[in-house]
């Protein structure tokens, strides 16, 4: 007889974990299938941040003829690894018709209030889940060091302002007091005192361990084979180790989600976008808030006594390598913005190297399938991940259930690009 649960959850990532907590919570029998280990993907090494300040979506205006710019230079801050593939040259060409002011706009409140509300589920869970994954409610400053970066950062201050996410304008001196543990030297910053940061690894493999406890099944090291379907409905999994039969199934495979959708016959407009991060184990220096150097899009974030720095943004496909160019990008970029921290010092440290699944529009897949009546699909978070992962989770367990959501779910329709 195959496996049976009410759910089962294809990726075991912060989606997957997320989600389990939610739908164990609400009584029902869950099933996760991951083809590596519990939190072994994106989820691991990233900046590690809940930003309610990221409510502009990727695709924004003036990002598309930024990204021409950069595309073909391997040190940018955004790449595109010369390919052929018909699914990259689709994903580009919905991302530039998202680029637009008219299509953008209306996705910042969107964006806000899922972030907002994220926060707040992480702020519950840091105080009721039991385990300590270094949860810091401490803000995160824009820090921006040419005349360009000025303008642009003061301009996204005052979007901030009107939508309702807090944001105030500082000088390096006053950045500098709010964190003296390093010194910086940029132009400035902006200050955004509602984002919090953690340690990534540790929230989702405790999760993965409370949720186990809880009585959710683990099926790690375990491939998705396939699928059994009649009609508009999932029968089946067809797994390593064997069938799983459930009533409803998750599917938050992160940037592998496109390939399991083929499985079933649909399109998922998904692109992988690598990103990389080093982590000093013991810093010259040590400090409270985390930052980004926006010119640069370097993410700093302090983990206890380790100091991480993550970036860059590579669509190159379903591909781990690590390319150490754009590892040395990232590091010689910190020291036009921080003294203290120097690129010598992380020589000898590996590099981590990450996937996250970008759709065109910058809002991820949340919600019910077309194809199949009983499949979820949750993914397309791209740098949001972690940020919206409680969140995310609270509303598959609404679906699943048939509650009323706590959202309007129609921005974040799987199928809205078909």
């Amino acid at each position: 007889m195959p496996d049976k649960a009410d759910v089962a959850i294809i990726g075991g990532g912060v989606i997957g974990v997320c989600a389990a907590h939610y739908l164990n919570a609400a009584g029902l029998s869950v099933t996760i299938i991951e083809r590596n280990s519990i939190g072994s993907g994106c989820s691991f090494g990233n900046a590690g941040y809940v930003s309610p300040s990221h409510f502009v979506p990727l695709a924004a205006p003036g990002v598309l003829a930024k990204g021409i710019r950069w595309m073909l230079n391997p040190e940018s801050p955004f790449y595109i690894k010369p390919r052929l593939s018909p699914e990259l040259l689709s994903w580009v060409w919905k991302f530039r018709a998202s680029c637009r002011e008219q299509r953008s706009s209306p996705l910042m409140p969107v964006l806000r209030d899922l972030n907002l509300a994220s926060a707040s589920l992480f702020k519950e869970l840091a105080r009721t889940l039991g385990f300590d994954f270094g949860f810091e409610a401490k803000g995160l400053f824009m820090l921006f060091n040419s005349e360009k970066g000025e303008h642009e950062q003061l301009e996204a201050a005052e979007i901030s302002d009107k939508i309702g996410v807090e944001a105030k304008v500082m000088s390096t001196t006053e950045i500098n007091g709010l964190d003296p543990g390093l010194r910086f030297h940029a132009r400035g910053g902006v200050f955004y005192p509602q984002d919090c940061h953690m340690d990534p690894a540790r929230f989702v493999q405790g999760m993965g361990a409370l949720v186990g406890k809880a009585g959710v099944r683990m099926l790690t090291s375990t491939e998705v084979l396939g699928f059994e379907t009649s009609a508009e409905k999932i029968n089946s999994l067809r797994t390593s180790r064997g069938p799983l039969v459930a009533d409803q199934y998750v599917l938050a495979g992160g940037s592998w989600s496109p390939v399991l959708a083929r499985e079933l016959g649909f399109s998922i407009p998904v692109q992988p976008a690598k990103g990389y991060s080093v982590t000093f184990t013991h810093p010259p220096r040590k400090m409270a808030i985390p930052s980004i150097l926006t010119e640069a899009k370097v993410a700093i974030t302090p983990l206890g006594d380790r100091l991480r720095f993550a970036g860059t943004l590579e669509l190159a496909g379903l591909d781990l390598s690590v390319n150490a160019r754009r590892v040395r990008a990232i590091l010689n970029a910190v020291p036009r913005y921080l003294s203290d921290i120097s690129p010598a010092d992380a020589m000898n440290i590996e590099p981590w190297a990450g996937l996250r699944p970008c759709t065109p529009d910058g809002l991820p897949l949340v919600g019910r399938s077309e194809a199949f009546r009983n499949l979820v699909v949750a993914t397309g978070h791209a740098m949001l991940g972690l940020s919206l992962a409680p969140v995310t989770g609270k509303i598959v367990a609404e679906i699943v259930k048939g509650a009323p959501p706590s959202f309007d779910l129609a921005p974040l329709r799987p199928d809205r690009f078909n």
